[in-house]
């Protein structure tokens, strides 16, 4: 009896555990599609703003830079207005390789994120280990391509154009008298965010919990329970079992049992008289039913 309540309680604990589990990686997984969703977004705005280094209080002239735009303040007739250079469709009017390079890398990073959030469709076909295999690699290759676009813009600061407004000291690696935007300040956010992210899909694809299957395990009754109230309860529905030398053991009622049978621990009587191990004597009978009683032992 004590194995099978071990039995019980281990898997009631692990039942409860898996539960859980479930719950919590249900969450984490609506918080990792979430923050999937916030990073498509960040990745299309650092591609599109050219906002990645720009002039600041000591530079030589006004303006910012992007990926494959650039903005100058160009005097004019009428005054000083910024005008902006360089289109998508035609790479010639990038300012130089670098920024070339850099935008073809960022643009497949935003293409393989895109591709990731279509991959969410999948939850409804596949399962969720497959889809988040999938999810986590994509997300990866992302991360993978936008480092590679943040390392390679650099190398392009030595362009005539960047030194008009940065001031001749600027080269690779090396803004001159210009400072960082926030479009470059949150394309390396971004490389850190994918990342972790890349990691959690890989880590919920992974650690998939099987839910334990149930044994049945009959019933356990705790202390000294009165058999005759025991078999009224269960002889409409089943049979009750009983758990002896931890063999498993159907108990059914006689035929010609009286169910009217008054308990054998039911008379009143002083602690001390008998023993609970004693049995029931024929005064436990109330009186109206002794004759039947007799009528059952004659029988048997």
């Amino acid at each position: 009896m004590v194995a099978s309540v071990a039995q019980v309680e281990f898997i009631e604990s692990s039942q409860m555990h898996t539960s859980n589990y479930l719950r919590s990686s249900k969450a984490v997984g609506v918080l990792w599609g979430v923050f999937t969703f916030c990073f498509a977004i960040i990745d299309v705005v650092v591609f599109i703003q050219p906002q990645w280094i720009g002039d600041t209080v000591e530079s030589k002239g006004t303006g910012y830079f992007g990926l494959w735009k650039h903005c100058s303040l160009v005097k004019s007739a009428v005054g000083q207005e910024i005008i902006c250079k360089g289109q998508l469709e035609d790479f010639s009017t990038i300012l130089n390789p670098a920024f070339r390079s850099a935008t073809v890398f960022v643009g497949l990073s935003v293409v393989i994120i895109v591709l990731c959030l279509c991959a969410m469709l999948f939850f409804f076909f596949f399962s969720p280990s497959t889809v988040f295999h999938i999810c986590g690699w994509l997300q990866f290759f992302s991360g993978a391509f936008l480092v590679v676009g943040v390392l390679a813009f650099p190398g392009g600061w030595s362009d005539p154009s960047v030194q008009e407004v940065c001031g001749p000291s600027a080269r690779h690696f090396y803004p001159g008298q210009c400072g960082l935007r926030w479009a470059y300040i949150l394309a390396m956010i971004g490389v850190a965010d994918v990342l972790v992210l890349a990691a959690l899909a890989f880590t919920l694809a992974v650690r998939h919990v099987k839910l334990l299957s149930l044994q049945p395990y009959p019933i356990i009754y705790k202390g000294e329970v009165n058999q005759g109230y025991a078999n009224d309860g269960h002889r409409s529905r089943r049979s009750s079992t009983n758990t002896i030398s931890g063999h498993s053991v159907a108990m059914f009622p006689h035929p010609n049992e009286v169910h009217d049978r008054m308990s054998e621990y039911g008379t009143p009587h002083r602690a001390g008289h008998r023993s609970m191990n004693k049995p029931p004597s024929a005064h436990s009978y109330r009186p109206e039913y002794s004759s039947s009683a007799n009528q059952h032992r004659f029988h048997l």
